[in-house]
């Protein structure tokens, strides 16, 4: 028997319509799809109706199935000479664990593709009117776990190089660290007073978008009662939102 082939694929942000082309043809061809809680399951009606659905959905404090399990799957299905297709949220290659994947079917000698994505820390403040570089407000923008913690050694981003160097942060996963991410960067030297969002649930139906600033803006996503999955964005291009905003979201109260 021949053994099968694993296509690592991001679905994109949310909206099914941003997929890639090429997503959709990992989908349409494979036996087996292996999708995460945050991929839109509008897009597993591209799978085969024979094609098996495996659902690896995570969310904080929660798994459905542990990491270590979608490895054994993703051997155990392609070794049988299946094509199996990873259905990742985002881009699979930021945060979302595509390099232990990738390396556990290379030590297996499993061939396998790596298939990008549209990223939600671009998308999501896309859809909110919010450009992450601008000529005029930002010539620099990070991508940021939001999971560092105050413990010193579970905490090991470089605070200062943010808070001081670069103009558009995005920190992924931060909601609940949100009053730790704002204290971090003003302690470091942003000021109080540079503009942030949350966006929830970006590029969906149901994205809600509440703005501020590092000052304020924990007490205002309070407010509004918006949990994750949300994107915290900081910088000037915030303030772009005003004159951009373009998509029609949930109101926020």
């Amino acid at each position: 028997m021949s053994i099968g082939k694993v296509y690592l694929v991001g679905a994109g942000p949310g909206d099914p319509k941003l997929i890639t082309v090429y997503g959709v043809e990992c989908i349409q061809q494979a036996d087996v799809v292996l999708y995460d809680r945050l991929v839109n399951n509008e897009l597993l009606k591209y799978a085969k109706p024979e094609a098996e659905l495996i659902f690896c959905g995570k969310q904080p404090g929660k798994h459905h199935i542990i990491q270590e399990q979608i490895h054994e799957l993703l051997i155990e299905k392609a070794t049988v000479g299946k094509i199996v297709t990873r259905l990742k949220g985002g881009d699979p290659c930021i945060f979302g664990r595509v390099g232990e994947e990738a390396e556990i079917l290379a030590a297996n000698d499993i061939p396998y593709e790596i298939v990008p994505g549209i990223t939600s820390g671009i998308a999501a403040p896309a859809y909110a009117g919010i450009p992450v570089t601008h000529r005029d407000y930002a010539s620099s923008f990070a991508i940021v776990t939001g999971h560092g913690r105050e413990e010193k050694e579970q905490d090991d981003l470089n605070w200062p190089a943010l808070a001081q160097g670069i103009d558009t942060i995005a920190f992924y996963m931060g909601i609940g660290n949100l009053n730790y991410i704002c204290t971090r960067l003003i302690e470091n030297g942003k000021s109080p007073d540079t503009k942030a969002a949350i966006i929830q649930w970006g590029t969906t139906a149901r994205q809600k978008t509440v703005t501020g600033s590092l000052k304020n803006i924990e007490e205002r996503t309070l407010q509004a009662g918006i949990t994750h999955p949300a994107i915290v964005l900081v910088g000037d291009v915030v303030g772009m939102r005003e004159k951009l905003n373009w998509f029609q979201e949930e109101e926020v109260n």
